[in-house]
This record gives C-alpha cells, sequence and structure tokens, in this order.
C-alpha cells in the first residue's frame, strides 16, 4: 500500500538532501548522458530552482561553457530532463489487451513521478508552453507508442488521440494531487485534527470534515486505480473500436 503523502520522502529518501559534488571521471570526458543524469541528480535532491548551468557544471566538474554544446540554454537543458525520464516510461503497443496496457502505463508514469517528485513540473506543465513539433522527440514516444497501441486495437486515430489526451489528463493530476501535503499537524491522532480540517466552520463544510478519515488514508495506487476504472469503463461504452 502507498504511503500517505505525508509519508513521501520514503519514496525518495533523497528528495531533501543536498547533491554531492562528485569529483571528475576517470577519463574527465563530458557527454549529453552524463550531463542530464548529474542535472536530474541535482533537481531530485536540490529542486528545479537550484538547477543552474554554473551548478551542473560545477558538479561536473567542467566548464559552465563546455555544457552548451549539449544544451544550448536552461530550457534545453529542462526539456533533456524530462526526455530521459519519459525514455523510461515503456508502452507496448502490441500488447491485444489495450485496456491492462493503459493501466499498466498509468502506473508506470505514477512510479516515476514518485521517483522524481521535484521534476514532476517538467513532465506535467511544462510540455503544455511547447508545442508539439517543437518537444524533444522522446518525449513524443509514448505518444506514438499509445496511438499506435489504440489503432492496432481498432480505434479510429481521432478516438486513439482522445483516450490518450484523457488518460495523461487524469494521470497529470493525480500526480500533482498526490504530491500534496495533506497533513496539517502530524503528531494529532484523531483525523480532523491532522488534516487541520477542525479549522473550517462546520455550517460551511459538513461534507468535507465528515471526510478526514478517507482522506487521511490516502492510497495514490488505489486511487489512481479507481480513476482509471471509472475513465476506462467511460471510454468503452461511449467509444467503440473497429475490427
Amino acid at each position: 500500500m502507498a504511503q500517505p503523502p505525508a509519508d513521501r520522502t520514503a519514496v525518495n529518501p533523497a528528495a531533501h538532501r543536498t547533491v554531492q559534488d562528485p569529483g571528475p571521471q576517470a577519463d574527465g570526458k563530458l557527454s549529453r548522458a552524463r550531463m542530464l543524469a548529474c542535472a536530474l541528480e541535482i533537481i531530485d535532491h536540490e529542486g528545479v530552482d537550484k538547477l543552474s548551468m554554473r551548478r551542473l557544471a560545477r558538479a561536473l566538474d567542467h566548464d559552465p561553457m563546455s555544457l552548451y554544446r549539449y544544451a544550448t540554454n536552461k530550457a534545453a537543458l529542462l526539456d533533456g530532463i524530462a526526455e530521459i525520464i519519459l525514455d523510461r516510461l515503456t508502452v507496448d503497443p502490441t500488447d491485444p489487451d489495450w485496456n491492462a496496457q493503459l493501466r499498466a502505463v498509468a502506473h508506470r508514469f505514477r512510479e516515476l513521478a514518485l521517483t522524481h517528485p521535484n521534476a514532476v513540473p517538467l513532465l506535467v506543465t511544462r510540455p503544455l508552453a511547447t508545442p508539439l513539433a517543437l518537444r524533444p522527440r522522446g518525449t513524443l514516444r509514448p505518444l506514438e507508442a499509445i496511438l499506435t497501441l489504440l489503432t492496432r486495437a481498432g480505434f479510429s486515430g481521432p478516438d486513439a488521440l482522445h483516450i490518450y489526451r484523457a488518460l495523461f489528463g487524469l494521470l497529470h493530476g493525480h500526480v500533482l494531487n498526490e504530491l500534496q501535503e495533506l497533513v496539517d499537524n502530524p503528531d494529532e491522532t484523531d483525523d480532523l485534527l491532522r488534516l487541520g480540517l477542525h479549522r473550517l466552520p462546520i455550517g460551511e463544510f459538513p461534507l468535507l470534515r465528515g471526510l478526514a478519515t478517507t482522506l487521511a488514508t490516502y492510497d495514490g495506487a488505489a486511487e489512481l486505480e479507481r480513476g482509471l476504472d471509472i475513465l476506462l469503463s467511460g471510454l468503452t461504452a461511449t467509444l467503440t473500436p473497429h475490427p
């Protein structure tokens, strides 16, 4: 069972530590892969705001100007980080059970988000500001693979795109919600007090106050699965694949 948001550091224990600058590699060579891996490590430990070309160069023991060979600016660097994370989002477009494959993809995306919580804005909000054709190709591969999966299953191209958008709309909202801090006072034993909901007027928020125990026992994996049940059953009922 997934831990409540208050215990999220158990998913990524390094998230709140300060990254140690590694010494130079034995061969002293710099590569795009090494640069992006180091940049992601800095984000994991310190957050996106702490990443700069100068900070990254110091961690790599290289001159800052040498980094621009692999990323023309910080925006390109951030796109590259999103690309290497999404490269781990495997999709099997040949799976005959499209429903099960989409569920598996959804849970893999959640795992990536929980592993790299500081990088979630790069996966969720940053792409919205970039036209599809200008995004790194690696970030488009999950989309192409899911479209292939669904069109193989008999959905039309437009319907396959609609399913993809609905799925990732759910996923993006879910991970942003799961990564929010819900607990106000972890030392309290009563759920209403732990969440701070006792401060809300009873007359205005009776239902929200009444859900204190449900909110306090939040299970991210189970919540995602329930959301997928609702989404995919609705899609199945309204969109019919053609044999």
